[in-house]
């Protein structure tokens, strides 16, 4: 299995390599000021601007957006290993390097603009498509960045389902820490007490109310560079923001996913919204309440005892694999001895 791992993380280098020489372009609307100069004095002829006009810059991001999130949704519903890293060298390469394309807490200041702009809606002019267009003015334009929009709505409809799988498979930040985790020596890890882990587990909802409290008070949009690590695939920042980065990364070597587990506001966001949803939780049996397997096996603290920690839980499949696994997990062990049992004719 490490060796597989080690092959996984060379496609991840590879993928990395091909996607760092051709950034993404972006579709923008067309600059009416660049025409060039018309000598047949054409100037006042309507361009109209088709649907084909609009999605030929945009296709191959779509089409690639499109497949990650194919990938990762069969990824997580086989629960295979391989299939995940995969996922995560995919998500590296292209939503990471390529793009530097994940859901940010400025995402949650549009969220934020949009509920401002419904409750600045003059009462006398109320309606439905008033209240559409005040929400709607906050977030890019639709036609221009359809890939964006099925990404965002991707990562609201699967948290809505089944928690943060956006956390566990399609942010890249999560999928470089993921690698990091795979690749590096188990002994240089370690574990925070228990105590000290549910409690650190709150700074993040903490660090979230903060951020939205600040960007209420000044309307500065630049805070995301100081609680969010995001701007790495950019490679341009100060040095002070290089310094915070190098600090965040030994601590991730050290305590796995420490980043996503403790501090990440987008995290926390997604957290709640699992919290009171999550349509499609992780399984449970009743003799969960007295074996510590999938507890032990969990990275992120998101089991205690018989309870799944909606908030904290990524779905990174891990207990999952233990808990179909009839040779590991208790449940399905109990179920074989009972049948032995009942052949022999001994009451359980």
């Amino acid at each position: 299995m490490r060796t597989r791992l080690r092959l996984l993380f060379l496609l991840a280098l590879v993928t990395l390599s091909v996607a760092l020489p051709s950034r993404v372009a972006s579709a923008q609307p067309p600059d009416a000021g660049a025409a060039a100069d018309d000598p047949w004095g054409f100037e006042d002829e309507e361009q109209v601007e088709t649907w084909s006009d609009i999605l030929a810059p945009q296709w191959v991001d779509i089409g690639l957006t499109s497949a990650l999130i194919v990938l990762a949704l069969v990824s997580f519903n086989r629960r295979s290993r391989p299939l995940k890293y995969a996922t995560l060298a995919f998500t590296l390469g292209y939503m990471g390097f390529t793009k530097s394309t994940m859901i940010s807490v400025t995402d949650i200041f549009r969220v934020v603009d949009s509920g401002k702009a419904v409750l600045a809606i003059p009462s006398a002019d109320l309606s439905m498509a008033a209240v559409g267009s005040a929400a709607a003015s906050a977030f890019p334009d639709f036609k221009y960045s359809i890939s964006w929009y099925i990404f965002a709505g991707f990562t609201v409809l699967s948290t809505l389902v089944w928690g943060r799988l956006y956390c566990g498979r399609i942010c890249a930040w999560g999928a470089f820490t993921h690698w990091l985790d795979a690749v590096l020596p188990k002994s240089l890890r370690k574990d925070p007490p228990v105590w000290l882990e549910r409690r650190a587990n709150n700074v993040k909802y903490g660090l979230l109310g903060a951020v939205i409290v600040y960007y209420l008070a000044t309307h500065h949009v630049n805070v995301y560079r100081y609680v969010e690590p995001f701007w790495m695939f950019t490679w341009t920042a100060t040095p002070l923001l290089w310094a915070m980065l190098v600090a965040l990364v030994l601590v991730t070597v050290v305590v796995r996913n420490a980043y996503c587990r403790f501090l990440c506001p987008v995290g926390a966001a997604l957290g709640l919204i699992a919290q009171v949803t999550t349509l499609l939780p992780i399984k449970r049996w009743a003799e969960c309440k007295t074996c510590k397997i999938c507890e032990r096996t969990c990275d992120w603290g998101a089991i205690q005892g018989p309870k799944i920690v909606k908030r904290e839980c990524v779905r990174c499949d891990d207990c999952e694999r233990v808990y179909a696994d009839k040779d590991a997990c208790v449940h399905w062990l109990i179920i074989v001895k009972k049948e032995r049992w009942a052949r022999e004719g001994i009451k359980a």
